[in-house]
């Protein structure tokens, strides 16, 4: 038996965003906190949502979203959300500010615990209830899919990168303006970029049934492997910032069937201090857990070379490894700044990753292992 569940409201054109305060209006938000980043706000796209915002509403804004959200950023930023007696949230940026905002929703409505008490690796998804603030994710990249997914992912004060998930928590709306992105830098463009062609290949080879997720995350590859180089070579490319913005849905309504070890990884190395971003992790990881995976996914592999235009099978792994030189992402861990001496620790991690079980082949702390040494030079091309 497959569950096939897609839940939630997008608005997706260009101009988009003029839809903010007739769906403000249906979540029932009088009183919205917004939860950015100091780019966003830099690239005058904080200015824009103000703009967009019904007159007179009484908004205030969060705007210090570190680039790993963290327990201590979660904390500042629902002190803001009751000081100001909101009721209601609106998240603009990359997955980073969507993530912290859908934390925000539940920890200043439900009873005060550490975060870690809401975790879905500590039994969380019980413990979170229909009083989570009614949130509008107002996305500024193409790559999280955060918009349209119920879960979030952050940094404990103990060091775990965790994920907090239920549908309570997926916003009422997800308003995809691509006018937003663009002349987003062309490195955080690939990043998130090979993060929502990411999502569409390790949905593709999760061993869960879901068939509806699966012919989405085709077309999203399909779409994306095409769009992207474009939209990293020029910016204000209307027709491939549209494309990258719906290949993100795409791969966030369809991960919902499963992820696996890229994700595993990326997570764990997601919580370093160095900050590594998380698209760009998993470019570098994918081709290898590919590989790693080969035998469990023959069956995929060639509908995978299909979207992608290759020849064969054998094709996928090397193009993804030329298709991030290509568009000038590192080619290993250790040019992001990853210590070689961290990775047993990260490989242990990676085994309590919720993604860790939806892997299609079972893998060891020394399966992880051995993968963050073959990606920490680079590896094989």
């Amino acid at each position: 038996m497959a569950l096939m569940v897609f839940l939630n409201r997008v608005q997706f054109a260009e101009g988009a965003l003029a839809e903010l305060s007739a769906e403000l209006a249906l979540a029932g938000i009088r009183r919205p906190l917004v939860v950015t980043d100091p780019g966003v706000v830099a690239a005058g796209l904080l200015d824009r949502l103000r703009a967009a915002l019904p007159a007179g509403m009484s908004c205030a804004v969060f705007d210090a979203t570190p680039a790993n959200p963290t327990e201590a950023a979660l904390r500042a930023a629902t002190a803001e959300f009751l000081s100001h007696g909101a009721d209601g949230l609106i998240g603009l940026g990359g997955g980073s500010s969507l993530d912290l905002a859908k934390a925000v929703a539940l920890v200043a409505t439900h009873p005060a615990a550490p975060l870690a008490h809401y975790a879905v690796v500590e039994g969380g998804l019980g413990r979170i209830t229909a009083a989570a603030a009614p949130l509008v994710a107002v996305p500024t990249t193409a790559g999280t899919g955060s918009e349209v997914s119920r879960g979030a992912l952050i940094v404990l004060d103990d060091g775990r990168k965790v994920s907090i998930g239920s549908p309570h928590l997926i916003p009422r709306v997800a308003i995809c303006d691509p006018l937003l992105t663009l002349g987003l830098p062309p490195r955080l463009t690939a990043g998130t970029g090979m993060d929502a062609l990411a999502h569409c290949i390790e949905t593709l080879c999760s061993p869960r049934e879901n068939p509806i997720a699966d012919s989405i995350a085709l077309d999203g590859l399909r779409r994306g492997w095409r769009a992207l180089p474009m939209a990293v070579a020029d910016g204000g490319d209307h027709a491939a910032r549209a494309a990258m913005m719906l290949t993100s849905v795409q791969g966030a309504l369809a991960f919902q069937k499963g992820l696996g070890a890229v994700h595993a990884l990326s997570h764990a190395l997601g919580a370093l201090p160095v900050s590594p971003h998380h698209g760009t992790l998993n470019a570098v990881l994918l081709p290898h857990v590919l590989r790693f995976n080969e035998a469990s996914i023959a069956a995929v592999l060639p509908a995978l070379a299909a979207a992608m235009g290759l020849p064969g099978a054998a094709a996928v792994a090397p193009a993804i490894t030329a298709r991030s030189a290509e568009i000038g992402l590192p080619a290993g861990l250790a040019a992001m700044g990853i210590a070689a001496d961290l990775l047993p620790a990260i490989a242990a991690a990676a085994l309590r990753d919720h993604h860790h079980l939806t892997n299609p082949r079972r893998a060891t702390e020394a399966d992880y292992l051995r993968l963050l040494r073959d990606a920490h030079p680079g590896g094989a091309a």
